[in-house]
């Protein structure tokens, strides 16, 4: 996950000087709409059921998986 101080972004202001648009590197605008990504997962999958980790491993073992 990008840390937000490390991003050293750019910003393009107006006459006045408020800040209207932030330029990026285009690595790091990459690997911030990846973190937007995996959260928009993350929020779809919020309500789905659990299971244990020795649940999951039986199922895999069972599965011939692991």
């Amino acid at each position: 996950m990008i840390d937000i101080k490390e991003l050293n972004p750019e910003f393009i202001t107006d006459k006045e000087g408020n800040k209207k648009a932030v330029v990026l590197s285009i690595s790091d605008f990459r690997e911030l709409v990846e973190d937007l990504e995996d959260l928009a997962v993350i929020a779809e999958r919020r309500d789905e059921l659990t299971i244990s980790h020795e649940v999951l491993l039986a199922e895999l073992k069972n599965d011939g998986l692991l």
